[in-house]
């Protein structure tokens, strides 16, 4: 869910438990729109991270530190001079907003007990910092808005602190008599009753009243019955129940096997999920795995850009050579032409613009357009020299749109790896790899040198490149994961993985598993002789994670379910001079597997 209201009621319980008494001992900002505070309590020292910024704001405790700019800004000043050595009296959540209050007991310069409140508001790009004394005026905010930036409210030193009107919304945290009458006008709404829920009360997100309707087990976009709106009711209340109680299930939740929200309820609609024991824990994984993800996204933006106009440019020369081939095709009405002409000389005249004959190939009448200007025979070799022209333009043809279509293969196989890649290491390697190949420049332009591509799709498994004349490839370190029974597996991300994986790693009785038909991680599972003496010796749910990982790190990442082939490595086999990564087999079992490892207990080495 988005950081709305009742994730920010988990927030604030977990931290009056964890900060109220404490004291501020440090206070840094390691970013612009980024607050650390450092807090001793009567356990242990705590840190509260606190990030502003407009696509991604949050807060929670973290042992993490992150180095501060040798000067500290003027917002980490004022902060310092007004809490710094201060104790946290409370942490505190008006209504059910998305403002989280910290008040502070703090000393100023006279010596005199004051206190202070830090605010901060997660509403999105409106996200802000704000500190203010015991009177809610401003001392001073990590962003400043002014009248010509917002005409509901400013966000300045000296001016009173408010929260923003919240479109006359309902507060959900009432009691049920007061709840049930509001509960009856939102449904009232020309809306889905999704949206009727999350448009009229307070601290309720799209996701959070989805969830709601999901676990009513009503569609959130029609009309409901009476019998669905009360168990909607009873979910309504049973949530804001939970939300009173602080009883809160902090969960990060997957699809296919990838990160796809957050919440701190149990939630209906996800499957696959992961729980955790603070809300901190669970926020600090999800935000730190959605910042390397959108890192990476960023880091790979200019060579995805590149692959993809190598690509449109092979897609055009492949519908320009499909259309060239059928005119080839047609050669034979020349072949034809010619010997008819040459059959029929005799009688037909020279200087005529076209003559009628009997074709004997088909046995009916076919006209056949001359030159006037050259003669019969003239016409007939004019004729063949078409024929002539076409075959041979078929046959280059045919070589020609064999190398396109492995070129093409080998990008499409690029891009998926770099859809894997998840380290600068994972990247790097790619960038090698294409630089080695023509593709790409040092610098990482569009190389001029963009000979046609030798690869083809590992058989009926793996696609790869061709190893690079010229320097030495990148030492390729694919995934390694260890499964509770003590099998190793190994799971390459690109084409210089999956030939570390195949055949450096991988031995002949290991099992080797593969995407079927498309471009993705050669997986090995390792197996020694002697506990592989017979064929199927291994765990079925060694076999069943094994494909899910294929399936994971291939093209069909998105897939919920996908054919794998798998057999042994022994039976793998690389054509000579083939392709980095490139293998052949021709005898494999098959099965089909789930893209989740969820329930498998193993662990990255």
């Amino acid at each position: 869910m988005p950081f709305d209201g009742i994730c920010v009621a988990a927030v604030v319980d977990e931290l009056n438990r964890n900060l109220t008494g404490g004291r501020i001992v440090k206070i840094a900002q390691p970013e612009k729109e980024e607050i650390l505070l450092q807090i001793k309590t009567e356990r242990d020292t705590a840190r509260l991270f606190i990030n502003v910024s407009a696509g991604m704001p949050f807060l929670y405790l973290t042992n993490e530190n992150k180095p501060s700019p040798m000067t500290a800004p003027n917002f980490c000043m004022v902060l310092r001079k007004h809490l710094q050595g201060g104790r946290i009296l409370s942490v505190t959540q008006p209504g059910l907003e998305r403002v989280v209050e910290i008040t502070v007991e703090h000393l100023d310069e006279m010596g005199d007990l004051c206190k202070r409140t830090l605010v901060f508001e997660l509403m999105g790009k409106h996200s802000n910092l704000i500190l203010t004394d015991d009177k809610n005026i401003i001392l001073d905010s990590i962003k400043h808005v002014s009248a010509l930036v917002s005409s509901v409210r400013e966000v300045l030193p000296g001016r009173e602190w408010f929260i923003p009107n919240t479109e006359d919304k309902f507060d959900p945290l009432v009691s049920k008599t007061e709840l049930w009458d509001s509960f009856e006008t939102a449904m009232k709404k020309p809306a889905g009753v999704y949206k009727r829920l999350y448009t009229s009360y307070t601290g309720l997100s799209p996701f959070a009243a989805m969830e709601l309707c999901n676990a009513a087990g009503c569609d959130g976009d029609r009309e409901i019955t009476e019998e669905e709106k009360e168990k909607l009711f009873e979910e309504f209340f049973g949530l804001m129940q939970k939300v009173r109680t602080c009883d809160f299930t902090p969960q990060i939740l997957y699809e296919n096997g990838r990160i796809k929200e957050f919440s701190v309820t149990e939630s209906e609609s996800f499957t696959e999920k992961r729980t955790f024991d603070s809300v901190s824990e669970m926020l600090a994984t999800y935000y730190s795995d959605k910042n390397k993800a959108d890192v990476m996204r960023s880091k790979t933006a200019d060579l995805r850009h590149q692959i993809q106009t190598l690509l449109e440019r092979d897609y055009k020369k492949a519908d320009l050579q499909k259309k060239q081939l059928a005119d080839a095709e047609n050669r034979e009405k020349f072949r034809i032409c010619g010997e008819l002409l040459n059959a029929y000389a005799y009688q037909i005249e020279d200087g005529l613009k076209k003559a009628e004959v009997f074709d004997y190939y088909e046995n009916k009448t076919r006209t056949i357009t001359l030159d006037e200007n050259k003669t019969v025979a003239e016409n007939a070799v004019r004729y063949f020299d078409k024929y002539n022209k076409l075959k041979r333009t078929a046959g280059a043809l045919a070589e020609q749109m064999k190398e396109n279509e492995e070129e093409i293969e080998y990008l499409e196989g690029i891009l998926t790896y770099i859809s894997l890649a998840s380290t600068e290491e994972d990247l790097s390697q790619i960038r090698r790899e294409l630089w080695e190949r023509g593709f790409v420049k040092r610098l990482g332009n569009v190389g001029t040198n963009q000979k046609a591509a030798k690869n083809g799709g590992a058989g009926k498994g793996g696609i790869s490149g061709k190893a690079g004349k010229g320097g030495k490839m990148p030492k390729a370190k694919p995934l390694h994961y260890l499964t509770k029974d003590g099998y190793d597996i190994y799971v390459g991300r690109n084409n210089l993985q999956n030939e570390t994986v195949t055949f450096e790693i991988a031995t002949g009785n290991d099992w080797w598993f593969h995407a079927k038909g498309v471009p993705g991680a050669h997986v090995v599972v390792k197996c020694s002789f002697a506990n592989q003496a017979q064929e199927w010796d291994m765990p079925d749910e060694i076999f069943e994670l094994a494909g899910a990982l294929a399936l994971m790190y291939s093209k069909n990442k998105d897939m919920e379910k996908g054919e794998i082939d798998y057999l042994r490595k022994k039976n793998i086999r690389r054509p000579n001079n083939a392709a980095t990564g490139f293998v052949v087999y021709y005898t494999n079992y098959s099965l089909v597997a789930k893209n989740s490892i969820e329930g498998y207990e193993l662990k990255e080495v």
